[in-house]
């Protein structure tokens, strides 16, 4: 016996010893030290900021860093390194995480009104969501919702147009009755799919690999951008452009851990986060043009949803509007539903 563990031990150090994993964000380290910041802003992010709308955290860290003298260190920690979004949201309401660049369909759970970006064919095309911000009587009801909570909305980016990704060639309503569409855990894209009649799994995003490649589901409701940038592309090879959303990180935080930081540092942070947010969303709009070339070279095929099947699906959602519409501010969603459509 002796023997045989001394030979199974020889075996085991034969074997080559397998190299560390490479830091997945060590192209973001920071140029500059930030132990010598005398304030920290604490900034969550479940994305991988190989999508411009999460690398906005980065470019907000160096700015703030240089046109603070290097005062404020806005710490980014992307990849749901400080937890997943609900956790995170609960962490951010007490305060030991100060900002939050969170998935629009996770900030609906704070106020009715931070879901009227994922009602469908509202904000749907990156000119309306570019008119959409840029009106104060639409964003100021969405940026002041969740005060009540102790939070603020700043501003937003994004992650690109929802469509439908699929096993299956998905050129009409009818056709995407046979899919069964994963969809985000959010109460509004669950009362959408209900109403639209569709198929359709609630799944937490880290199950989507496994459940495409086993046939658990055939389809699901994404952007362009994610499912190519995490392979999704390579299981589901059709995609259906609907445009009747747009993916957005919303850029909340503390409000109460906004007041206590020095009001220069006040100005410059809000600033610079606005400023960012605005050429991060003109970078979404170029990368997802990208990413759709980069997928059709692969052999991935783009559809179009007729506009009478548009015409359809917004029938279809009229109950939708009407069940949120009454949980928001009395006239707000009328008034979105005027300006954008």
């Amino acid at each position: 016996m002796s023997r045989l563990i001394s030979l199974l031990i020889a075996l085991l150090l034969a074997l080559p010893v397998p190299s560390l994993a490479k830091d997945p964000l060590a192209a973001w380290k920071p140029a500059f030290d930030p132990s010598t910041a005398k304030h920290k802003y604490i900034l969550s992010c479940v994305g991988h900021p190989a999508i411009e709308g999460v690398a906005v955290g980065y470019r907000i860290r160096d700015r703030v860093w240089k046109e603070t003298d290097g005062r404020l260190y806005v710490d980014f920690r992307p990849l749901s390194q400080l937890g997943g979004e609900k956790d995170v949201i609960r962490k951010l309401k007490l305060g030991a995480v100060h900002g939050m660049m969170s998935s629009s369909v996770a900030a609906a759970n704070l106020a009715p009104e931070l879901g009227i970006v994922n009602l469908p064919f509202l904000v749907g095309t990156f000119d309306q969501l570019e008119q959409f911000r840029r009106s104060p009587e639409l964003f100021t009801p969405f940026a002041t919702a969740a005060r009540k909570q102790g939070l603020r909305v700043i501003d937003f980016t994004g992650y690109g147009s929802y469509g439908w990704a699929s096993k299956v060639p998905v050129t009409g309503v009818a056709q995407a009755g046979e899919v069964n569409f994963r969809i985000a855990q959010a109460p509004v894209n669950t009362d959408t799919y209900k109403a639209w009649g569709l198929k359709f799994t609630v799944m937490p995003w880290p199950d989507v690999p496994q459940a495409l490649q086993t046939g658990v589901i055939d389809g699901l409701d994404h952007t362009p951008i994610v499912c190519n940038i995490s392979k999704k592309f390579d299981v589901a090879k059709h995609f259906t452009r609907l445009d009747y959303a747009q993916g957005l990180y919303v850029h909340l935080i503390n409000e109460r851990w906004l007041k206590r930081l020095p009001d220069d540092l006040q100005t410059i942070l809000l600033k610079v986060i606005e400023e960012e947010s605005a050429q991060t969303r003109k970078l979404t709009l170029a990368q997802q043009n990208d990413e759709i070339i980069k997928a059709q070279k692969a052999g991935i095929r783009f559809y179009d949803l007729s506009d009478t099947d548009k015409t359809e699906l917004i029938r279809r959602a009229e109950p939708v509007y009407q069940r949120w519409g009454s949980k928001m501010k009395p006239g707000y969603l009328a008034k979105v539903r005027e300006k954008l459509q």
